[in-house]
């Protein structure tokens, strides 16, 4: 191979960008990222957007995947300042009853708490912990031929269906409000297939490693992160935004931590037609509002379970939930929206000033909506939690179009990098071989637009590297 300059450039530094960096520099190659923003992280950044001495992190809170990442438990992220704090009750699920639906690490407690489902979510869960170690992997992947594929068979029975068909496993509302909670998540309807597999793969993260949150915010991990790829000898550079190849140092491979959208634009001009094609009809799903507060103390939660977690998913039943995902796949703002909540200042005091708190909420809402959610969002808090409003000191707001401009890759806000339906779940961003190589040469997409979708596991960039090592650097 002719000389270049580095062999490998990676265009984004999120938790996939990194994760790809690790493993081609790991893999003795030199190695250069380079990120648009002042700061490295993506999703992972974390600010004082409210008040002096309040930390909030600007995305992704709690992580659940990047602690039981199959990747990243490689890393020795502790030795580079990285520590997770986990919350004694993993998520709540409060009701108007004043009850809450509790997931905790122990299976065996989750079940007890659901009452006359106890033996129904013991059925569903002990089966998928015991198996989870051995389709990790594979279930954070592309579609391939699994390495246990009766393993693999049975898990899938379980996460393709629409989760409001696995709900009829239960009886309660508690059991199928908690379930509803979780597989909103994927922020799509819960009549669509594989919304199960959110639902299935964070709750057994959950009974595995936990849900834990990053002692000084979620920064810490793509520190971490940075740190570690730094100390293998390789190169990050900040303020440095792409919008040409021709910016781009020689290297033989680029990989892109970035959406379809934003490929087409810096690189369209190299693909092939089908290829340019495939990318243009790539679909972005709903956005997320998102709210900070900084608080004179902890939100009152009527239920003490609540107040015992790291997140809280305010939606009520099943059936609130699913009409509030409906209404906003359909373009409209739900009147009581089903909003995900963090607590992280309960946990780690660094957050906030003493005797302080914080707590970040988002709901969905139509993709580039400008609407004004917060007093949506805030009756949904207080409804579960009366007073809540009193112990506000200050909030931060970012809409969906200010999520896109906080992060070019949250497209009108989707924070997915586009919907994970079943047209898209393997199939991202295109119908390939490889979901990973693009029509060109030496350039690949390593972003949460590629398999297996959003989240903090770094495993889409994990497997993008592996791609352009085989392709490019294997001889």
């Amino acid at each position: 191979m002719h000389k270049t300059d580095f062999d490998a450039v990676v265009v984004g530094s999120g938790p996939n960008g990194l994760a790809a960096a690790i493993t081609l520099q790991q893999a003795g190659l030199s190695v250069l990222v380079l990120e648009g923003k002042p700061e490295i992280g993506g999703g992972l950044r974390s600010a004082e957007l409210t008040l002096p001495g309040f930390m909030h992190d600007t995305c992704s809170a709690i992580h659940p995947l990047a602690i039981n990442s199959p990747f990243f438990r490689t890393l020795p992220l502790d030795t580079y300042g990285l520590e997770y704090i986990e919350p004694p009750v993993a998520a709540a699920h409060p009701f108007d009853d004043g009850t809450a639906a509790i997931l905790t690490r122990s299976v065996e407690e989750t079940a007890r708490s659901l009452g006359p489902d106890e033996k129904a979510y013991r059925n569903l869960f002990k089966p998928l912990i015991e198996q989870w170690p051995r389709i990790d992997f594979d279930v954070l992947g592309p579609l391939t031929f699994p390495k246990h594929p009766l393993d693999f068979a049975q898990f899938g029975l379980k996460a393709l269906p629409p989760v409001t068909w696995l709900a009829k496993l239960f009886e309660t509302q508690q059991a199928k409000g908690l379930l509803a909670g979780m597989a909103a998540h994927s922020i799509q309807p819960l009549s669509n297939f594989t919304t199960s597999a959110i639902a299935v793969v964070l709750m057994t993260a959950a009974h595995v490693r936990g849900w834990p949150l990053p002692k000084g915010g979620s920064q810490q991990i793509a520190r971490a992160l940075a740190a570690y790829f730094t100390a293998l000898g390789g190169k990050i550079e900040t303020n440095f935004y792409v919008s040409s190849l021709a910016q781009l140092p020689s290297s033989k491979a680029v990989l892109f931590d970035i959406t379809p959208k934003q490929l087409l634009q810096i690189a369209g001009h190299r693909f092939s037609p089908l290829y340019r094609w495939q990318l243009n009809r790539y679909r972005y799903g709903m956005g997320v509002f998102k709210v900070d507060w900084a608080l004179d103390g902890p939100i009152p939660f009527t239920a003490e379970s609540c107040r015992q977690a790291g997140t809280v998913h305010l939606g009520n039943t099943l059936e609130e939930i699913a009409d509030s995902e409906l209404r906003a796949s359909k373009g409209q703002h739900p009147e009581k929206p089903y909003v995900l909540l963090a607590q992280q200042s309960l946990f780690d005091a660094t957050r906030a000033p003493a005797g302080k708190h914080t707590a970040w909420a988002y709901c969905h809402i139509p993709n580039g909506s400008t609407v004004d959610m917060t007093n949506a969002i805030e009756d949904q808090i207080e409804r579960f939690a009366p007073g809540f409003r009193d112990r506000i000191l200050a909030r931060h707001t970012m809409n969906p179009a200010q999520m896109e401009a906080h992060n070019p890759n949250y497209i009108g806000g989707d924070i997915n990098g586009g919907i994970i339906d079943i047209g898209q779940l393997f199939t991202r961003p295109a119908l390939r071989w490889s979901p990973y190589r693009t029509s060109a040469k030496g350039l690949y997409i390593c972003s949460s637009s590629t398999p297996p979708g959003g989240g903090v596991h770094g495993m889409c960039g994990h497997h993008a590297a592996l791609r352009a090592l085989k392709d490019v650097f294997t001889r």
